[in-house]
């Protein structure tokens, strides 16, 4: 009683002003000097002894690993506080370690994170486990979530993968791999349920040392090239999340191990996700860049949130008082040892780490904005230097110069109101779809496949057909990007298949419309490769764009890689709500052409619930509806081109912006036509269009002609909802 006496009044001294380290060390020093009961190192011993029996080893190598919690206080998180031993040996390592573990239950880190959250210290009970090392040292390791851990999102598992032992991983230390996996596709075992994959640099792994140590080595140029896991190993990995979350009944966090000897995989630890959860899923705060700066730094973005200050760039961590408050921390990597200084940061950006390294998973905690995995963010920013660290523009965040403007706005989803006219979303960048997953909106209206094209793959897809028509140079940045694909035209169908999978999935399974790519000649000339396979027209924009271009010998074979991709997406993932959309088709006798091509594809509209649209934004798909109507299950109107083509009018031009004017009763009319006659014919009718955004009486104006649906951006929905239900209310 005495000693516990003891711990309260020391631990009592941080609230009369005594330094945190101090304190911390003094308790834990009492803890590692007080031997362990007798009884509880005899039960150690025959435990150890029996387990060395099972496995058929003398002394064999165990790792020791803390697990704290308390009872009722289920929002608690204690993961990561206490400390894990691993390549313990002997019996006598085995009780220091245990020893160990109980002493972390006291680390600054546990420490502070109690005090915060007003936690009785001496109410907090840790247990210790000791399990068989998985050879991960010969294999590979590291951590998964039943959500994605930046928004929420819960139709999917993220994996994450390194070399060696799973330390470097949870540390910061390396740029794991990333596979993000799709839930509803674990149930059908005849589906890839795998979205999109990513490979880390992985430069360094954690082995053995000797003495029952680990030590740091660099990886083989073949480790940091090539994946830990194969698909089917991710997907066994999900599928055990999964059945661990089913089992706890909440979001998971998971460590996991592959034996380098057996092949064999293992769950080593497993705990509530505890961030994600616990928001309020009604409120939507998002933040938005107003202004601009030059860029300096690009990283993996951690949260969505934008910070802004002075620089201060740090080897190791300090005293409080010397990390000035509002402050950028800049290091290399983090650990528990700077968690006091990171609560004080507008926002923290490393050179190293990953989504699930310690940096990530602190700032999440404590919703401070970080950018992790930079490279080179302590060479390039300078202390005292103003920064703006933005996380707001999707997977990659930014590093602007100087204090940029921005806004913060929050919006209650709870209190958006039904509408008969749906309301759906315009997204074109994959890396965001998943920000927007909690939006009541009613699918994606408009995909944009050439968004996609120009970013995620950047290489004209004939180039990769027919490389041998490409200059040196060309050929050298093709072969650059799509190294480690034996078919280079693999690489196209493999990237653009998991940007579209990565948007029809955050909105599973309502409908996510992808629009077929609509370059002009001039747009598909400046892809890597592209200038030997395209023309050079006066007009681009009513030039060879869209329907034309996908039966045409010149690019048949590149339509045909976005058809693999398409299907993939469909048949392979299983994700059947995507409805393929052709622009600017002129006549209903192209239409026919387009529509073979796409099924000499394995694109057949109407096999496996395959729906096909076509964009009404040439006068002649409203003059001719009825028969475009027969060929297509419903309409998308384009109302830029549709106006531009109308009116006669460049939509591009600064002289003539004085005409442009969706609301000219000549575009009007033709929309009511459209509306009238697809309705008749029994296919439905959307606008893409930006106008509903910008114009409520548009968008009544829409509502009062019957649209079925209008697609908007994701920053514009709740007004545009909100506009909607008005149009329906005074037209009811």
């Amino acid at each position: 009683m005495r000693r516990v006496i003891w711990f309260a009044e020391e631990l009592a001294r941080l609230h009369d002003g005594a330094p945190l380290p101090e304190v911390g060390a003094a308790v834990r020093a009492a803890v590692l000097s007080t031997a362990l009961p007798p009884g509880l190192e005899h039960e150690l011993a025959g435990a150890y002894e029996e387990l060395a029996r099972r496995a058929g080893r003398t002394d064999p190598d165990v790792a020791v690993r803390s697990s704290a919690t308390a009872e009722d206080l289920p929002e608690a998180s204690f993961a990561g506080q206490q400390e894990t031993y691993l390549n313990v040996r002997g019996r006598a390592a085995l009780l220091d370690a245990c020893r160990r573990c109980f002493a972390s239950l006291f680390t600054d880190r546990a420490i502070d994170y109690r005090e915060r959250l007003g936690f009785d210290h001496l109410a907090v009970a840790l247990s210790v486990g000791v399990q068989l090392m998985v050879r991960s040292d010969l294999g590979g390791a590291g951590v998964m979530f039943t959500l994605d851990p930046e928004s929420g999102f819960r139709e999917v598992v993220v994996v994450s993968a390194a070399w060696g032992l799973g330390e470097t991983v949870v540390s910061g230390q390396v740029d794991p791999d990333e596979h993000v996996v799709f839930r509803p596709a674990l149930n059908d075992p005849a589906l890839n349920p795998v979205l999109e994959t990513s490979v880390g640099a992985k430069r360094t792994k954690a082995v053995y040392a000797d003495g029952g140590l680990t030590r740091s080595v660099d990886t083989s140029p073949r480790e940091r090239a090539g994946r830990v896991l194969d698909d089917g190993e991710v997907r066994r990995l999900a599928e055990w999340a999964v059945a661990v979350e089913r089992h706890y009944g909440c979001p998971m966090d998971l460590e996991w191990a592959k034996d380098g000897r057996t092949g064999e995989l293992f769950v080593v630890q497993a705990r509530p996700e505890t961030v994600q959860s616990r928001r309020r899923g009604t409120v939507l705060r998002r933040y938005r860049l107003t202004g601009t700066g030059d860029r300096l730094v690009d990283g993996i973005a951690v949260g969505e949130a934008v910070g802004a200050g002075p620089v201060c760039p740090l080897d190791s961590p300090v005293e409080l008082e010397r990390f000035p408050a509002g402050a950028v921390l800049v290091t290399e990597i983090t650990d528990p040892d700077w968690e006091p200084l990171m609560k004080r940061a507008a926002a923290i950006v490393t050179d190293h780490g990953g989504r699930t390294s310690h940096a990530a998973i602190v700032s999440r905690e404590l919703g401070v904005p970080a950018l992790v995995g930079t490279g080179r963010a302590t060479s390039v920013l300078t202390d005292g230097q103003e920064v703006t660290v933005s996380c707001a523009e999707g997977a990659e965040g930014h590093v602007y110069a100087g204090r940029v403007d921005f806004e913060e706005t929050e919006t209650d989803l709870g209190s958006l109101p039904a509408t008969r006219t749906k309301v759906m979303l315009n997204l074109a960048d994959p890396a965001a779809a998943f920000r927007w997953w909690q939006l009541p909106a009613d699918g994606v209206g408009l995909a944009r496949m050439e968004f996609m094209v120009a970013h995620q793959v950047r290489v004209h897809p004939m180039a990769l057909v027919h490389p041998e028509r490409l200059t040196a140079e060309d050929r050298r940045r093709v072969d650059s990007l799509s190294d480690g694909y034996g078919d280079r035209t693999e690489y196209f169908v493999d990237r653009l298949a998991q940007g579209i999978a990565r948007i029809a999935a955050s909105r599973w399974p309502d409908p996510v419309v992808v629009r077929t790519s609509d370059f002009k000649t001039n747009e598909y000339a400046r892809l890597i490769g592209g200038q030997p396979f395209e023309p050079v027209e006066a007009n681009p924009m009513i030039g060879w764009r869209g329907a034309s271009r996908y039966y045409d010998e010149r690019y048949r074979e590149g339509f045909a890689l976005e058809c693999r991709a398409l299907r993939r997406v469909r048949d392979g993932t299983g994700l059947t709500n995507v409805v393929v959309m052709i622009p600017f088709c002129r006549t209903p006798q192209e239409a026919d052409r387009v529509l073979a091509v796409m099924a000499g594809n394995g694109l057949t509209r109407g096999q496996n619930g395959l729906r096909v649209y076509v964009m009404a934004e040439i006068p002649a798909n409203i003059l001719l509806a009825e028969q475009f109507a027969e060929r297509f299950d419903g309409f998308s109107i384009g109302s830029n081109d549709l106006t531009q083509l109308t009116l006669g009018v460049d939509r591009d031009s600064d002289l003539l912006a004085h005409l442009f004017d969706e609301r000219n009763p000549a575009v009007t009319r033709s929309i009511e036509t459209l509306i009238a006659t697809a309705h008749a014919a029994g296919r439905t009718v959307g606008l893409c269009g930006q106008r509903p955004s910008n114009d409520p009486g548009f968008t009544a104006f829409l509502v009062e002609a019957g649209i079925d649906s209008v697609s908007v951006t994701p920053d514009s929905f709740a007004a545009v909802k909100q506009h909607v239900a008005a149009a329906e209310s005074a037209a009811a």
